[in-house]
């Protein structure tokens, strides 16, 4: 699961590439971002700080200061944003690329029926979710929204 700090990130980063899209796009202050995303402002600071770094948003100080989206949503990748604000998203320690190690209790990562049935699984998901940018997410819609029908 994503945690909320995540779902923020993406909600606050979704505001700012609708506003990149307008005719005439303008940065966005963290009052106006909380406002069309639906995020509370005071989440908002130490996360727009965290996408700044990342190299995803800019901040322009001054009256007609705010933040805007650096790169096109096309090249926003959903996965680096997950493993930069939620951490490894591999479902075991031994199977994650950024947080290696092996399981305490394993004797063989070679014959860990666990490992591989997760192994698997995780491939599965990292097929995809390296695949997803944000602009994917502004076009949403496709098999995710289906599924989510009654």
């Amino acid at each position: 699961m994503i945690t909320q700090k995540m779902k923020y990130a993406l909600k606050a980063l979704l505001a700012l590439a609708d506003e990149a899209g307008a005719e005439e796009p303008k940065p966005l202050t963290i009052e106006e971002i909380a406002t069309r995303s639906g995020t509370p402002k005071r989440f908002l600071e130490h996360i727009l700080l965290e996408l700044r770094k990342a190299g995803v948003v800019a901040s322009t100080r001054g009256r007609a200061g705010g933040y805007s989206l650096l790169k096109p949503p096309h090249e926003v990748s959903i996965s680096e944003l997950l493993r930069r604000i939620d951490g490894p998203i591999a479902p075991l320690t031994c199977l994650s690329r950024s947080a290696y190690q092996r399981c305490e209790d394993c004797d063989s990562e070679e014959t860990c029926r666990i490992r591989k049935v997760f192994a698997e699984v995780f491939w599965s998901y990292l097929v995809l979710i390296d695949s997803l940018t944000l602009e994917d997410m502004l076009r949403a819609g496709g098999i995710g929204h289906r599924m989510l029908e009654p």
